[in-house]
């Protein structure tokens, strides 16, 4: 694949579409990038959104996507729009022969996300999706362990997400909790979790899922629960829901290992809570040191995600996650889904 060539004389031009709830999170990560990077284009259909966004960085507005790729400038595109709307956007996107950024996750169906990385290779653009959560100082702490085997074989892995989405949440925007543009509390919500199964235990084998929306009046599920088998052997399960009373309650992954038993646990992944192995390691008196405050479940890790995609640009790193990377977590959600609707275990790959 021959991407264009790097840009190295002068700042990496980002343009946003959609300028909702996650937006703000991508505006603080690249003001952070100044001396790199510069937003010279937004754009939303809600014209109050978009007249925000323009106040706090200074851009272009657009109202639609076809006019910001006719007029802007921008060396990518980031889509922060419901998740329904990501395909079809990346293919325009690439098309126009910029690069493309998309939050998670990167579709709602298989094949679409198959579509993007498809688009992007035949236009020679880059596709990054945004798993800012891989950035997280705990999850690096305990990616390491894994890298180092200090867990020898890895037995069994538990991640819960336990939640709260109130009714007024998924009303007020109209796409929220629908099957075609938003999926449900695993899709969305959980879906930076989903991505642990395979980024820190490895490929997975099979999926055995069960979802229900026992109270929210969406589409989608607001509670799902799903049991995981890898190809190294290990067994594990997912238990996640919106429906925690009152607020958020915990974001957790427990590993157990022949020789290590960790807990990271908190909000959203942010208290290492048990770190004990059979050896010791330098990074044992990290432990306390990488733990963090949060008030956020989105994590702080958008800017340093945002650190290697300009890199990347620059020609000064390779991808932390492509749209193939990006494609791992889409394949087990849906697989978990395809579980739950037929009732049935779920092999993978998926056939593409």
């Amino acid at each position: 694949m021959t991407y264009f060539a790097p840009i190295v004389d002068r700042n990496i031009k980002f343009a946003l579409v959609g300028c909702g709830r996650i937006a703000k999170n991508h505006f603080s990560a690249l003001k952070q990038h100044a001396n790199r990077a510069e937003i010279v284009g937004v754009c939303d259909v809600v014209p109050e959104a978009l007249e925000a966004a323009a106040r706090e960085t200074g851009a272009v507005p657009y109202r639609t996507l076809s006019e910001m790729l006719a007029k802007t400038d921008a060396d990518i595109i980031v889509l922060t729009t419901p998740s329904g709307s990501h395909p079809q956007q990346a293919v325009e996107v690439a098309r126009s022969g910029r690069h493309v950024l998309t939050e998670k996750p990167m579709a709602t169906r298989w094949h679409d996300g198959l579509r993007m990385v498809r688009a992007c290779d035949e236009a020679g653009v880059r596709l990054f999706v945004v798993k800012q959560n891989r950035r997280n100082s705990t999850l690096q702490m305990l990616k390491q362990a894994i890298w180092k085997g200090r867990f020898g074989r890895i037995y069994m892995v538990n991640i819960n997400v336990f939640w709260t989405r109130p009714q007024d949440y998924y009303d007020a925007a109209s796409w929220r909790g629908k099957w075609e543009h938003d999926g449900g509390a695993m899709m969305n919500q959980a879906s930076h979790y989903i991505d642990l199964l395979d980024w820190l235990i490895g490929p997975i084998e099979s999926v055995h899922a069960y979802t229900a929306t026992l109270e929210r009046k969406i589409e989608a599920e607001d509670t799902g629960v799903v049991s995981i088998r890898w190809r190294s052997g290990a067994l594990g399960s997912m238990n996640v829901t919106m429906l925690t009373y009152p607020k958020n309650f915990e974001g957790s992954i427990t590993i157990l290992g022949e020789k290590g038993t960790v807990r990271v646990g908190g909000l959203a992944v942010n208290e290492i809570q048990h770190w004990e192995f059979a050896d010791s390691d330098p990074d044992d008196a990290k432990i306390k040191s990488v733990n963090y405050e949060t008030t956020s479940v989105y994590g702080f890790g958008h800017p340093l995600y945002y650190d290697n995609v300009i890199k990347v640009l620059r020609g000064e790193a390779e991808p932390e996650t492509d749209g193939r990377e990006g494609l791992k977590s889409l394949e087990v959600l849906i697989a978990t889904y395809l579980s739950a609707r037929d009732g049935k275990r779920v092999a993978l790959p998926l056939d593409y």
